[in-house]
């Protein structure tokens, strides 16, 4: 079955950012003239997924508003003759049908895929974390998502990782069955270094299929009362073929200040109308 749908849970309270997350969602921190979800986004439409699902939370209307045409703001630049930037916020409320809804309580990322099952239904979908900022060509989620239509079976998203980070993440075991393709054997979440199975760290991207609903309802909360994807995902292992594929391409981790910021630099670097100043700026700080 062709995915078209994609998920995006954005209810997160955004706590490694205060006191900037106190009143605007996390996720409509810019990098550099662009908010963070609006990246994702694009990744998604890029990939042809046209129905997506942001699962917000208490204080994130402004996702809603941003993704949401602004007929005022249209109106006063076509008035002074500002086509670029017209351009520009039109195109963000023409880019696919978004759908929203709440998660009441942060009660972890599997809880907030749950919450999205009435806008999935019975229908395999993408999963993207906004943390993960991810540069590809073609982007990462086409990437999982011609490995789900060869084999038909749930994709994650994994990249080598420094061994004193691997207590950050989901690490899997898995056999190589391709080129940068693994079937999954084992998940563990946030092992320590010497008991990680490998190297392998799963990040923000997966492709899914409905059957994790029922088990993601039957998954008991962690010690913070926070439901585990991972969790899920090692029961669904069991029943099912679980493959992973190491993506080719750049990930920026900006859900700590230091990878914003890098993140940030690097996007400003990439951009044809900033990047000889900016060099130049960064030459003369350092």
């Amino acid at each position: 079955m062709t995915v078209r749908t994609a998920v995006f849970p954005a209810a997160g309270l955004g706590t490694r950012f205060l006191p900037a997350t106190k009143a605007q969602p996390k996720e409509m921190l810019p990098l550099v003239d662009k908010p963070m979800i609006q990246y994702v986004v694009e990744e998604a439409v890029a990939a042809g997924l046209d129905r997506l699902s942001i699962v917000t939370g208490r204080g994130k209307r402004a996702i809603e508003d941003h993704f949401d045409a602004a007929i005022e703001l249209e109106f006063y630049l076509q008035e002074r003759g500002k086509w670029e930037e017209l351009a520009q916020i039109k195109t963000i409320s023409d880019l696919a049908s978004v759908s929203y809804i709440r998660q009441k309580e942060p009660l972890g990322l599997g809880h907030a895929i749950l919450c999205a099952q009435p806008l999935v239904q019975d229908e395999p979908f993408a999963v993207f974390l906004g943390d993960d900022i991810v540069v590809a060509d073609p982007p990462a989620i086409s990437q999982l998502l011609a490995v789900h239509e060869r084999y038909g079976e749930p994709v994650l998203a994994v990249e080598r990782v420094p061994t004193s980070q691997l207590s950050m993440y989901g690490v899997i075991r898995g056999s190589a069955v391709g080129d940068n393709v693994y079937l999954v054997e084992d998940l563990v979440e946030k092992p320590a270094p010497e008991a990680a199975p490998s190297d392998l760290a799963i990040i923000g991207r997966y492709v899914l299929t409905p059957d994790i609903f029922p088990l993601l309802r039957e998954t008991p909360p962690d010690h913070r009362g926070e439901i585990q994807l991972t969790d899920a995902l090692r029961r669904l292992r069991e029943r099912r073929p679980l493959y992973a594929v190491r993506f080719i391409g750049r990930r920026f981790d900006t859900g700590d200040k230091l990878g914003f910021l890098k993140a940030t630099v690097e996007m400003a670097l990439a951009r044809p109308d900033l990047a000889d100043a900016f060099r130049a700026y960064l030459q003369g700080v350092l």
